[in-house]
């Protein structure tokens, strides 16, 4: 949905909820977009991309990082539109020439994300024209070590992908791997601070312009998990469950359970972490946390997304 915060002229945000990430549509004398989603999602995407573009062709495809969530929509959108040129993050560009779906997270999280080309990268410390105006690409590591914002200096505008949502910002996925990682996501916290943006384009959620109140809120949030790693890969495993409910919408409790003991993440979780239980055990009592919490239902043995 369109967002309730004025923006200037030829940017259009689609707020796409949790499974597909916000896409961001540009419009000047070339077109371009900033996130394309989930790979479910991608025949939406498409859709809802023609129909801002107002029957303009896309030039420029660009993606903050190469989570699945962000990028699951290229190849449906490269297809769309054949003379598209995308551009990612110099950190995982050869990953993508060489399609690596481990090195690029796909199969660690269970996640889908069909192969897409890339013609350039979004190298931090230089500038980009989007539609009508210049925007600064910055490093942004943490909850993903090479991602990067876009900062628009006039209108003091953050496109700030995962680093920093409304509440808080994303798993830190390098932590999951066994990085040290927390100190880069208060980095990125602090280079936004130094920005000073007015206005933030999120990867997920509204767009907002109280950017102190949600700095704040992320440092917190990030303190906690500094203090408890254990409640970070807690909170990771539940995400990483919802993700999966999310793209399924219902599965039975055992396949689910099936799913998540295959997947890379969550055994690397349970085993730095929480060894002491049976995997299977460990994944249950996430699940159930969902349930709880009313993110999730169980129906006649199946786990049902709320």
């Amino acid at each position: 949905m369109p967002t309730d915060i004025a923006l200037p002229a030829g940017i259009t945000v689609l707020e796409r909820g949790w499974l597909s990430a916000n896409n961001i549509v540009l419009l000047g004398e070339q077109t371009a977009v900033v996130d394309s989603g989930y790979a479910t999602h991608a025949s939406q995407t498409v859709a809802l991309i023609e129909a801002a573009l107002g029957g303009r062709p896309l030039d420029q495809l660009l993606n903050s990082h190469l989570h699945s969530d962000h990028c699951g929509g290229n190849a449906a959108l490269q297809a769309r539109y054949p003379g598209v040129k995308t551009w990612v993050p110099p950190g995982h560009a050869a990953l993508v020439q060489d399609w690596d779906p481990v090195g690029l997270s796909y199969t660690p999280t269970g996640q889908q994300c069909p192969r897409f080309k890339l013609d350039g990268v979004l190298q931090p410390g230089t500038e980009v024209q989007l539609g009508a105006l210049t925007w600064q690409i910055h490093a942004a590591p943490g909850h993903d070590p090479h991602s990067v914002v876009l900062f628009q200096p006039e209108h003091r505008i953050l496109i700030s992908a995962d680093a920093l949502w409304e509440r808080g910002f994303g798993v830190v996925f390098p932590e999951l791997e066994g990085e040290q990682a927390f100190a880069e996501v208060g980095a990125t916290l602090d280079l936004i601070e130094r920005l000073a943006p007015h206005t933030v384009i999120p990867g997920h959620g509204r767009v907002f312009s109280d950017v102190g109140t949600s700095l704040a809120y992320a440092r917190h949030r990030l303190d906690g998990f500094v203090r408890d790693p254990q409640k970070h890969v807690i909170h990771a495993g539940k995400v990483l469950l919802k993700f999966k409910l999310l793209e399924l919408q219902r599965i039975p409790l055992e396949q689910l359970l099936d799913w998540a003991c295959q997947t890379t993440h969550m055994a690397a979780m349970h085993s730095s972490h929480f060894s002491s239980l049976k995997l299977r055990d460990w994944i249950t009592q996430l699940a159930n946390s969902l349930v709880a919490v009313k993110a999730a239902t169980l129906e006649d043995g199946e786990i049902v997304n709320t």
